[in-house]
């Protein structure tokens, strides 16, 4: 017996030892990877107000970029925030679909889209924070395509607040022109994000914050106008379990405007805030609070309002929905394949005269 004891205990020794050699064994195998510079050693156009270092070098391989991921750099927070979020909206996408028919009842569509566009545009955020770091066009290119997911999730949130959050009242007002007027409101969105961006070089820091936030806000507001009337007319005495998390997902939003335009933080502690306490990423934290508890309310909502929306809305206007979607990506394309061309004729302009 002992001596089984004591052959155990030299198997479990090693077993340990090997454990302890893993990270060696994973440095000396992964390829070299170059190590952080400040913001004068990469281009103007890459720097962030008040972040001073923790920039990824530019043109390196893109081996290099992807593997960034488990790099400490400067995007590292807004890289992961939104990459964890994609994970857990995919594990929500799941749990609902053991109790939600997503193919055969259309009025489960407008939640579908919902989900679909909001694993989009973490999606998205994400490549364009790890991959637009390679070069001037990559940079352009990734952005461009986060502003395509922002867009398409500003309309996904457009058609559940417009089909279950809704209520008679203001049904009756704006039934033929919400979702098409949604999607004009968040194309336009999308030219101004990008059109801000492409005039990064030429524009004070305030211009382009207009030119990004003043069309998305107007979006959100009209999104969003059927969920604020049911949280004015709401009270906590209402059997309305829905309405806490569409207050949670305003309060939430809110936050990721005033994050997004004003780098507090930064500002207040400049240098200090280079890899970890960026208003930015406070951003992605607020914005993917949102994002839940708005799919949890709309979910509450298809479940519990049920009657109300199949009375309000027509057994084809899911489809058309849907179609309008299409419409609204097809459009977005567009749109960032003209602002590229642009980008491309200002890129080829530099270089010749260099």
């Amino acid at each position: 017996m002992a001596t089984i004891v004591m052959d155990r205990i030299g198997r479990g020794f090693i077993s340990l030892q090997q454990i302890r050699e893993v990270p060696r064994m994973l440095t000396e195998a992964a390829p070299s990877m170059p190590g952080t510079v400040k913001d004068t050693e990469v281009p103007y156009y890459f720097r962030e107000r008040y972040v001073c270092t923790g920039y990824r070098p530019i043109n390196q391989n893109w081996r290099y970029y992807i593997l960034s991921l488990f790099q400490r750099h400067n995007e590292t927070v807004n890289i992961w925030t939104h990459l964890l979020a994609f994970a857990v909206i995919l594990i929500k996408f799941g749990q609902l679909a053991e109790t939600v028919d997503f193919v055969s009842d259309p009025h489960s569509w407008p939640l579908l889209i919902l989900i679909l566009s909001s694993l989009i545009y973490s999606a998205f955020s994400v490549a364009a924070h790890l991959l637009g770091g390679k070069s001037e066009l990559c940079h352009y290119s990734f952005f461009f395509l986060d502003y395509v997911g922002v867009a398409q999730y500003q309309y996904g949130s457009a058609i559940v607040h417009f089909y279950y959050a809704v209520d008679e009242g203001l049904h009756r007002h704006v039934h033929g022109i919400f979702m098409p007027a949604a999607t004009i409101l968040s194309s336009l969105s999308c030219l101004g994000c990008c059109y801000g961006k492409y005039c990064n070089h030429s524009l004070p820091t305030w211009v382009r914050k207009v030119f990004q936030v003043v069309p998305s806000a107007l979006a959100y507001m009209w999104d969003s106008s059927p969920v604020a009337k049911r949280l004015i007319l709401w009270s906590t005495a209402s059997n309305d379990p829905a309405a806490i998390f569409h207050f949670c997902q305003v309060a939430f939003f809110l936050s990721c405007t005033f994050f997004f335009t004003c780098p507090l933080l930064e500002r207040c502690l400049p240098g200090r805030c280079d890899f970890v306490g960026q208003s930015h990423q406070i951003f992605h934290v607020f914005l993917s609070c949102c994002t839940l508890c708005q799919i949890h309310a709309s979910h509450l909502d298809y479940v519990g309002r049920r009657e109300l929306y199949s009375r309000l809305h027509r057994s084809d206007e899911a489809a058309l929905f849907v179609g309008l979607y299409v419409v609204n990506l097809v459009s977005c394309a567009l749109i960032v394949a003209f602002m590229l061309r642009k980008v491309k004729q200002v890129l080829d302009l530099k270089a010749k005269s260099k």
